[in-house]
C-alpha cells in the first residue's frame, strides 16, 4: 500500500537543492528561497504544524550531525541548510516559538556537541541560537527539564568557544567572537532573567567565559574599547534586543570574516566582551548584581586572577559603574562580605589584599552609590581588621582595611553621615584602648591593642579627610595626582579650597566636640606610638573639622574683633559658654587636664604597663610620701580584674581617667621624673598652638590657667637632679613657645616680648622635635620616641617664667577685651591658674551647670515630660515640649501628679504667682542693655486629673502608694502634709496596692 509523504515534510524536502548540488552549494549554503517562503509560510498560518516541523528538522540534524563528524561532506552541506531552515522558522514564527523551542535547542546541542571543532557549522548554529533568545519570552526555562538541561549545554558550549586556546591567532579570535556572540544573545534575553534559581548557573557559565579576556589584554586596551562603546553603542555583530517590543524584533546574523580580510584582533574580542558584560550588569537589580559579583570572584579563584590587582579593580570600578544606579550598592556589599568570609586565615593571601583594594576602588571612583548602608560597611570593616590582629599583630592586610574604612568618606549622602560613621569607630576606639582585643593571649595582647588602636585612628582621620576631598567636590584627575588613600586622597591639600582658591561651605554635619572627646585619652597612652599618632590626629582635627563659630583668626594667623560679626551678641555667647559650658569648652578643657598630665605625670594608660622602665620610679602622693610603682600597678590590675557587673564600663573608663590626673603633681619634686619623652613635649606644643591658632578666645581663657599652672609645677624647692632639669626645662620652652603664640594670635607685643626674653634665658638645649610627617588614609609605620637630652649644661637653677606680667599684659590688651567683653580685673580673675588642676579641669569637662541646662530647655517640668502619655489623644505641640535628655521616671509622674513647684515649670508652683524670667538681669549681657519690665502672670489652679486616666497608666507601669509598717510609711515623703492626709484616711493599705483614686 502506498503511503503519501506528509505536506510539512514535502515542503521541507523542497527546500534543499539537489543532491549533486550539494557539494557546490557552499560558500552560502542557504536553502532555496522561493521554496523558503512557501515552508515559512505554512508554518506561521499553521501553528499545530510546528511542533512536527521542528521535529522533523531535529532528526535531520542529528542525523547530518553523525555523518558530518564522520567526514560525510554532503551530510555537512546538508547540516548548515537546515539549520539556515531552522532560523527561518523560528523568525517567522515568533509568536509560537514555545512549540519549536524543545526541537530547535536539542538540534544545536547536538550539532555543538558532534562538530565542536567546526567554525563554520558553529557560527550557523550560533545564529539560531541567537534566533531563539531574541524571541523567546524566557518560560520555558526552569518550565521544562529536557529544554532547560538543552539550554545549559548550549550555553556551556558556547562559553567553551569563547575562551577557546587555538595556535592560529586569527583562528582563535575568529571563535571566540562566535562563542561571545552567542553568549551575548543570552544576556540579552529574557531567558536570563526569568528564572532566579537557574539564574546563578547561566550567571557561573558567562563570567567563566567573559571573565579570562578582560585579564588576556592590558587595562589601557580595556579602557580604549570602552570609549569605543561609549562613542558607538550599538554593536557590529549584533543588534539591539531588549530596547525593542519582542514581535520588533531582528536576530542578528553572525557569521565569520571574509577570507583576505585582515582577522580580527584581541582588542575586537575585548569588545564583544565588554558589550556582554556591560549589557548584563545592566539589565539586573540588586540580588542579581550581586550574584553576578559572585560569579566573578569564583571564576578569579578558578583561574588565579587574583595577582593582577589592576584589572581587578578595573573589574569592580566597572562593575560599579555598569549597574543600574539603585543596584549599585550591591557591588561593595557583596565584595565587603566576601572580604569577610575569609577574615580567619592565618596567613593574608592575594585574594584578600586583591579583595580590599577592589573595595577602594569602588569607593573612590566617582561612581555615586546610593542606598549604601554606610554603618553596616564600616562595622563589617572594624570587625574584619580587630579580627585580623587577633590573627597577628603584624597582618600585612592591616594598611589595606585602613584604606577601605578611609575610602568610605568619599561617598557623603546624608548631613550627617561622617559623624555617624565616626561615632562608630570612636566607641570601638575607646573599647580597644581599654579591653585590648577579646580571644587573644597575654603575650599578643599589648601588641595587637597598640595596632588596633592606630588602625582605628588611621582609619578615622582618613574617613574625615576624604569626606572633606567629597564636600570640596575636587577634579577627580587632579586628586588622582596627589596622592593618599589608594589614588583620590591627597596628603598635601586643603580640601576646604576647591582649585580656584575659594572657600565652600561645607554640606555635611562636622563631627561634634562631644564625639571627638572620648579619645582624648589616647593622647596619655602608655605607648608612644599611640601618642604620637594622636597628637597628630588631634592638630588635624582641630583646624580641619571642630566648630569655630566665629572664634577664628584671620589669614595672619591674628585675631582681630569684628564690629559687627562679633558684637554685644557674640561676646554674651562666648561668656555664656565659659561660665556654663559648651561642647568646645568642654573638650578644650579635658584637653588641658590630658596635655597637664602628660606633660607632669609619673606614669601613663589607664592601666599601667608592666615593661616600662619609668613606671618604676616613685610616684608621690598629696600628702608628699612616696608610693612604689609596683603597688600602683598591683592596685590597677586589681582593679581591671574586677567584674564588670558593679561598675557599668563607662564608669570605670571615668574613674581610671579621674585616677591619671589626680596623679599628675602639682610641683616637680627634685629627684621625680615624667613618664613622657621629650618628643611628647613637642607634640604637646604642636596640639597648643593649633588651640590657639584656631580656637582663640576659648582657648585663651582656658588654656592659660594651665599655662600658669604647668609653669608653677617647674619650680623645684631645691636643685634639680640632670634628668629633672631636661624634664624642667622643656617644660618651660613649651610655656614660652606658647606664650610667644598667644602674643602673635592676639597681636600683643608686650607678650611676645617676654616670651622670646623667657625662651632666650634657658639654657642652650635641643629644639622640641616636631609631629612626625602624616599620609591620610594609611598606616604609617610607628614612630620612635626622643628621650630628652641627658647633655644639659646648667650653671644655676633654671629661671622662671614671669607668669604674672604676661597675665597682666594680655588682660591689659584691647583686643582681648573686646573680643570677650571683660574687663581687666575680670580677666586676671579668670586667667590665674592658682587654684587650677587637671582633675578640675576633667570635671568641668564631665558636668554641666543646671542653670545653663534650664537655659537649653533640659529642666523641662515633670508635667510636660509625661504629658504624652497620659493623653489619650496624641498632642504634637505638648510632645515638642518634652524633648530631654533625661528618661522619665517615677518621681517625674508623683511630681505631676502631687503637682509639686518646679522652677522650669512655675504653673505648678501652687497659689504661688509665677515670675517671668524678663524681671531677672541677663547674666550675659552689659549693664548697659535696656531691659525688659518685670510682669507677673495670673495664678492658674491645678487641674484635678480624671481618675480612670491616672489610674491605668500608674497601674501598668506597677506604680502604687508606698508600703507601711505599723500605720507609718517605710519612705520617707517628700510631702509629709500628703502623706499624712492619707495615713488619716486610710491607716491600713496593703503592701503595694493597685493605684486606687
Amino acid at each position: 500500500m502506498h503511503l503519501l509523504t506528509p505536506n510539512h515534510i514535502q515542503l521541507v524536502s523542497a527546500c534543499y537543492p539537489p543532491s549533486s548540488a550539494l557539494p557546490t552549494a557552499g560558500p552560502d549554503y542557504s536553502p532555496n528561497s522561493q521554496e523558503l517562503s512557501r515552508l515559512t509560510y505554512y508554518a506561521a498560518n499553521r501553528p499545530g504544524k510546528i511542533s512536527k516541523l521542528g521535529s522533523e528538522l531535529d532528526k535531520r540534524i542529528k542525523v547530518d550531525s553523525r555523518k558530518a563528524a564522520a567526514g560525510n561532506s554532503r551530510a555537512r552541506a546538508t547540516l548548515l541548510i537546515t539549520l539556515a531552515i531552522f532560523k527561518a522558522i523560528a523568525a517567522e514564527c515568533r509568536r509560537d516559538l514555545a512549540l519549536l523551542s524543545p526541537a530547535l535547542l536539542s538540534s544545536v546541542n547536538a550539532t555543538l556537541s558532534a562538530l565542536p571543532t567546526d567554525l563554520e557549522i558553529a557560527a550557523r548554529a550560533a545564529s539560531v541560537f541567537t534566533a531563539w533568545t531574541t524571541y523567546t519570552d524566557g518560560l520555558v526555562i526552569g518550565g521544562d527539564q529536557r529544554v532547560t538541561e538543552d539550554y545549559m549545554s548550549c550555553l556551556q558550549h558556547f562559553a567553551r568557544l569563547s575562551h577557546i586556546d587555538l595556535a592560529d591567532h586569527e583562528s582563535r579570535n575568529r571563535t571566540r567572537l562566535v562563542g561571545l556572540a552567542a553568549l551575548a544573545s543570552a544576556v540579552n534575553s529574557e531567558a536570563l532573567f526569568h528564572s532566579q534559581t537557574h539564574f546563578h548557573k547561566q550567571v557561573q557559565f558567562l563570567m567563566r567565559a567573559i571573565l579570562p579576556l578582560f585579564f588576556q589584554v592590558d587595562v589601557s586596551v580595556l579602557d580604549d574599547q570602552l570609549a569605543d562603546i561609549k562613542e558607538q553603542p550599538n554593536s557590529p555583530i549584533l543588534d539591539e534586543f531588549r530596547s525593542r517590543p519582542t514581535l520588533e524584533r531582528r536576530a542578528a546574523s553572525i557569521h565569520l570574516h571574509i577570507d583576505g580580510d585582515a582577522g580580527p584582533t584581541s582588542a575586537d574580542v575585548a569588545n564583544t566582551a565588554l558589550r556582554a558584560t556591560s549589557s548584563l550588569l545592566s539589565h539586573t537589580n540588586g540580588f542579581q548584581a550581586s550574584a553576578v559579583v559572585k560569579a566573578s570572584l569564583d571564576t578569579l579563584d578558578e583561574m588565579g586572577g587574583w595577582d593582577k590587582v589592576d584589572h581587578c579593580r578595573w573589574l569592580a570600578e566597572r562593575s560599579a559603574e555598569w549597574t543600574q544606579y539603585q543596584y549599585r550598592y550591591g557591588i561593595p556589599t557583596r565584595l565587603v562580605e566576601c572580604l569577610a568570609e575569609c577574615q580567619d586565615a592565618l596567613q593574608p593571601t592575594a585574594r584578600h589584599s586583591t579583595l580590599a583594594a577592589m573595595v577602594t576602588t569602588v569607593f573612590t571612583s566617582p561612581t555615586p552609590l546610593v542606598n549604601l548602608s554606610t554603618s553596616d560597611i564600616i562595622s563589617s570593616l572594624i570587625s574584619i581588621t580587630l579580627r585580623r590582629l587577633a590573627v597577628s599583630s603584624e597582618d600585612s592586610l592591616l594598611p589595606a582595611l585602613v584604606e577601605c574604612i578611609s575610602s568610605l568618606g568619599t561617598h557623603v549622602y546624608y548631613a550627617d553621615q561622617i559623624q555617624d560613621l565616626a561615632a562608630e569607630l570612636i566607641s570601638r576606639l575607646v573599647i580597644v584602648e581599654v579591653n585590648g582585643i577579646s580571644g587573644i593571649g597575654k603575650a599578643n595582647l599589648e601588641p595587637a591593642r597598640i595596632q588596633a588602636v592606630r588602625s582605628l585612628l588611621a582609619g578615622l582621620l582618613g574617613l574625615i579627610h576624604a569626606a572633606d576631598l567629597h564636600d570640596a567636590g575636587k577634579d577627580p584627575e587632579d586628586e588622582k595626582k596627589a596622592g593618599g588613600t589608594a589614588a583620590t586622597i591627597p596628603h598635601n591639600s586643603d580640601p576646604r579650597t576647591s582649585n580656584e582658591g575659594h572657600i565652600r561651605p561645607s554640606r555635611r554635619t562636622k563631627v561634634t566636640p562631644e564625639t571627638w572627646q572620648d579619645t582624648l585619652s589616647l593622647l596619655c597612652d602608655r605607648e608612644y606610638a599611640i601618642r604620637a599618632d594622636y597628637a597628630k590626629a588631634l592638630v588635624e582635627y582641630i583646624e580641619m573639622e571642630i566648630p569655630k563659630l566665629g572664634d577664628k583668626t584671620d589669614s595672619d594667623g591674628v585675631k582681630r574683633p569684628r564690629p559687627i560679626v562679633e558684637g554685644p551678641m557674640h561676646q554674651a555667647s562666648t561668656v555664656t559658654a565659659l561660665l556654663y559650658g559648651d561642647s568646645t569648652t568642654r573638650f578644650l578643657n579635658a584637653l588641658h587636664a590630658y596635655a597637664y598630665a602628660l606633660a607632669t605625670s609619673p606614669t601613663l594608660g589607664l592601666l599601667s604597663s608592666p615593661s616600662s622602665p619609668e613606671r618604676m620610679t616613685p610616684a608621690p602622693t598629696a600628702n608628699g610620701e612616696e608610693v612604689s610603682a609596683s603597688a600602683t600597678e598591683k592596685s590597677d590590675v586589681q582593679s581591671a580584674d574586677r567584674p564588670s557587673i558593679s561598675v557599668p564600663p563607662r564608669s570605670r573608663r571615668t574613674s581610671l581617667i579621674s585616677r591619671l590626673l589626680k596623679d599628675a603633681p602639682s610641683r616637680l619634686s627634685v629627684a621625680g621624673r615624667v613618664a613622657a619623652d621629650f618628643s611628647d613635649i613637642g607634640n604637646i606644643c604642636a596640639v597648643l598652638t593649633a588651640v590657639h591658632e584656631n580656637l582663640p578666645v576659648r582657648s585663651l581663657l582656658i588654656g592659660v590657667p594651665m599655662l600658669a599652672a604647668l609653669e608653677r609645677a617647674t619650680r623645684a624647692s631645691g636643685e634639680l637632679e640632670p634628668s629633672t632639669a631636661s624634664v624642667a626645662c622643656a617644660i618651660k620652652e613649651l610655656v614660652a613657645k606658647t606664650w610667644l603664640v598667644i602674643g602673635k594670635v592676639w597681636n600683643c607685643p608686650a607678650v611676645t616680648e617676654i616670651s622670646q626674653k623667657a625662651l632666650s634665658a634657658l639654657p642652650p638645649a635641643a629644639a622640641l622635635p616636631h609631629l612626625p610627617d602624616w599620609q591620610f588614609g594609611t598606616l604609617q609605620p610607628p614612630q620612635q620616641a626622643i628621650p630628652f637630652p641627658a647633655d644639659l649644661a646648667l650653671s644655676g637653677p633654671l629661671p622662671d617664667i614671669d607668669t604674672n606680667t604676661l597675665l597682666n599684659a594680655i588682660a591689659d590688651s584691647q583686643c582681648v577685651q573686646e573680643a570677650t567683653g571683660l574687663g581687666q580685673a575680670d580677666l586676671l580673675r579668670r586667667l590665674d591658674g592658682a587654684e587650677w588642676t587637671a582633675n578640675n579641669a576633667f570635671r568641668e569637662s564631665m558636668e554641666t551647670k543646671r542653670r545653663f541646662e534650664s537655659f537649653s530647655g533640659d529642666g523641662l517640668s515633670p508635667l510636660v515630660k509625661v504629658a504624652p502619655t497620659l493623653m489619650h489623644t496624641e498632642n504634637l505641640s505638648m510632645q515638642s515640649l518634652a524633648r530631654s535628655a533625661r528618661a522619665v521616671g517615677v518621681t517625674d509622674l508623683r511630681e505631676a501628679l502631687e503637682g509639686r513647684s518646679s522652677m522650669s515649670n512655675p504653673n505648678l508652683a501652687g497659689r504661688v504667682p509665677s515670675i517671668s524670667t524678663l524681671d531677672h538681669t541677663s547674666s550675659v549681657f552689659p549693664d548697659g542693655f535696656s531691659k525688659l519690665a518685670p510682669t507677673r502672670s495670673r495664678p492658674q489652679q491645678r487641674a484635678k486629673p480624671r481618675p480612670g486616666e491616672v489610674k491605668d497608666v500608674l497601674n501598668k507601669l506597677g506604680i502604687g502608694r508606698p508600703p507601711t509598717v505599723n500605720g507609718s510609711a517605710i519612705l520617707k515623703s517628700s510631702f509629709p502634709g500628703l502623706q499624712k492626709t492619707q495615713s488619716r484616711t486610710n491607716k491600713n493599705p496593703p503592701a503595694f496596692p493597685p493605684y486606687t483614686t
